[in-house]
């Protein structure tokens, strides 16, 4: 039996799961309100038979006792086994010396970080100046000091020195935690931090590894101190806050990454939880992953309004889009977003203003595509060559098609190709050029999720679509009808599009003018009903229209539908069940339709492309440009959606 195996054996999931969750048995089963998200039917299920528990609601996600650990902790696998192993009392894997030597080094080093904690927290009751400049100046209740631990480091030299000798830490012990720092020439060791408010940073689970200090004078230098990296203190990794906030961003499926301490006490005393620092440096891969897709699916970026916070906002985007990537370009699902704030204001000073107004600007976040494509056009000259045009949408299109969604990628380009006025097929045959391959993705052959966007096909491709096409709709004519009135209700609602990019198909809807032309005349052949539409076409047809349908004949194979009616033409000799199933094997008429809403795409993205360069020519009458842009883009999206909801016919065995 496996050690995984042993703690299950020894652990019932229902009861274990009871801790957590107010289930209630139902039969053979225990149901309650799914934890992982909002409901108001139960549909989170847990069999003690199976010992497992499933979500059948939108969660959809199910396990054993190691996974509902994992995912209402968000704790590791790692981490669930150690923690589940202790309370069944199970002893895992025997360590080695190193590695025992190693753990217990590391708890002793805790046990200093705690005790420095304590130590400092007392200072601060004990020092009123500080203590009021705690709660006057940086607006703090008693109640958020006591909750954060905030304390107070003494000015002087020795004074933690002093008081941790006598708990028997020596000076080596609080070197290795940062405590203590150490005079190169004199060798002389003394108190890292001096005069100033302490805040102790917590890893996830709740343990002081280091700390962080403000200095209580404006012209105190460095403003903020923080411990350096030692054995229990990487910054890099760790998250501020994130310890108290855990359960928020999970029940919000949303995080707040501000840049520093204070501004995420200041917003868990007003009631925002879910909000977490990365302490001043831009954010980590490392720093990502504690939050996505453990805790949140969407990341708010509230990094402070100047310079200094833009350009840092933009690193971290851009350590997101190398993450994203190195999952097959959106594995994380991840919806990230930008906090704009107000001025030159931090999120301490905002929320301090108005606790309230930082809820709404939270919701009212900005998605990532458009605070980048906004930054980066602002900084442009008024009348930018293409060439600085150009030099923005190469920097922009790799963060831009960092999505797994398809239809997200889309719309980024989009709104790029817009707001640079240029085509947006030349800059989606640029992404397709410059997209970097991570390791992970080359050394793994596995097609990705979501495949990505590819060029639009060139026009001989186009005019092999619309041959086959056309050569299909000649055997049954009056499908035209069929295909205007999916036209007519992808359009309902919309007078512009209806008299526009969704007007009833037609020759406009072809490059080959050969085929054009043939449609032109079978719609004239339909608005008759004195004889069939290719016996109109044979007899009124010009001899270009003439040609073409004999090529069509010609080249277009018989569908199974005809196949069907020769079969039966021939008399009932043949095995009736057979016909019928080949007549059914393929819906060829809803693929018909299918294929016209196709070409209409094709349509629009060629028209799409006429107007970015009339957009990039003209002067004046842009208003009117951007309009039908954006006409064709919703045209486009009915579209989409209409293709995405119909399923394609697929063709069965007889």
């Amino acid at each position: 039996m496996s050690v995984a195996d042993e703690i299950k054996s020894r652990i019932d999931i229902v009861n274990y799961i009871q801790q957590y969750v107010p289930l209630k048995k139902a039969g053979r089963y225990y149901k309650a309100n799914c934890p992982f998200h909002s409901e108001r039917t139960p549909s989170f299920i847990v069999n003690p038979d199976t010992q497992s528990w499933r979500c059948f609601g939108s969660c959809a996600e199910g396990g054993d006792l190691f996974s509902f650990a994992q995912k209402h902790h968000g704790w590791s696998f790692r981490e669930a086994l150690e923690e589940l192993a202790r309370q069944a009392g199970v002893e895992l894997r025997r360590q080695t010396d190193e590695q025992r030597q190693q753990a217990a080094r590391q708890d002793v080093l805790r046990g200093v970080l705690q005790a420095a904690t304590d130590w400092y927290r007392e200072r601060l009751w004990d020092t009123p100046q500080v203590l009021a400049y705690a709660r006057e100046r940086r607006g703090f209740s008693d109640d958020t000091l006591r909750t954060a631990a905030l304390g107070y480091a003494p000015a002087g030299w020795q004074h933690l020195r002093d008081y941790m000798r006598q708990l028997d830490y020596s000076d080596q012990d609080l070197l290795d935690v940062g405590l203590l720092g150490r005079n190169e020439d004199s060798g002389r060791v003394y108190d890292r931090f001096r005069n100033r408010l302490l805040i102790p940073i917590r890893d996830e689970r709740g343990r002081v590894v280091g700390f962080g200090a403000r200095g209580l004078d404006d012209e105190d230098q460095p403003k903020y101190l923080n411990s350096p990296q030692t054995p229990l203190f990487d910054k890099s990794r760790l998250l501020y806050g994130l310890d108290r906030a855990r359960q928020a961003i999970r029940n919000e499926n949303t995080a707040v990454i501000v840049e520093g301490y204070m501004d995420v006490i200041q917003a868990h005393q007003a009631g925002h939880l879910n909000v977490v620092a990365q302490m001043g440096t831009s954010l980590t891969e490392s720093q990502l992953r504690l939050l996505t897709p453990r805790l949140a699916s969407k990341v708010v970026l509230a990094l402070d309004a100047d310079r200094a916070g833009q350009n840092a906002t933009m690193r971290s985007l851009e350590v997101a889009r190398e993450t994203l990537q190195a999952d097959y370009s959106g594995r994380l699902s991840l919806d990230i977003r930008v906090l704009q704030l107000p001025g030159a204001k931090d999120p301490d000073d905002l929320i301090r203003e108005d606790a309230a107004i930082w809820g709404q600007r939270v919701v009212e976040a900005t998605p990532v595509a458009d605070y980048v494509i906004e930054t980066e056009v602002q900084a442009l000259p008024e009348r930018p060559s293409i060439q600085e045009r150009e030099a923005v949408a190469r920097r922009l299109l790799p963060l831009l098609q960092a999505s797994e969604n398809r239809l997200y990628s889309r719309d980024n380009l989009q709104k790029l190709a817009l707001r640079l006025r240029i085509a947006e097929d030349e800059l989606l045959r640029w992404s397709q050029r410059q997209k970097p391959v991570s390791v992970s993705r080359r050394n793994n052959t596995e097609a990705a999720p979501d495949a990505e966007l590819q060029p639009a096909p060139p026009p001989q491709e186009d005019q092999k679509h619309e041959r086959d096409f056309l050569g299909n709709l000649l055997r049954q004519p009056d499908l035209v009808y069929r295909i205007n009135r999916v036209f007519r209700e992808l359009a309902t609602g919309d007078l512009a599009l209806s008299h526009g990019p969704l007007e009833a198909f037609g020759e406009s809807d072809f490059v080959n003018r050969d085929c054009a032309s043939l449609l032109q005349g079978l719609l004239l052949a339909l608005r008759q009903d004195e004889m069939s539409e290719m016996a109109w076409l044979n007899q009124h047809g010009d001899a270009s229209q003439r040609e073409t349908l004999q090529q069509l004949e010609r080249d277009t194979p018989a569908s199974d539908l005809d196949n069907a009616r020769t079969v039966m033409r021939q008399g009932f000799g043949a095995d009736l069940s057979v016909v019928v199933k080949r007549a059914e094997a393929v819906d060829w008429q809803r693929e018909l339709v299918r294929t016209a809403l196709r070409l209409r795409l094709r349509r629009l993205e060629r028209e799409r492309r006429e107007l970015y360069y009339l957009l990039e020519d003209d002067d004046g009458g842009k208003e009117s440009l951007h309009e039908r842009i954006q006409l064709s883009v919703r045209a486009r999206n009915r579209i989409d959606k209409a293709l995405r909801n119909q399923t394609p016919a697929k063709p069965r065995s007889p």
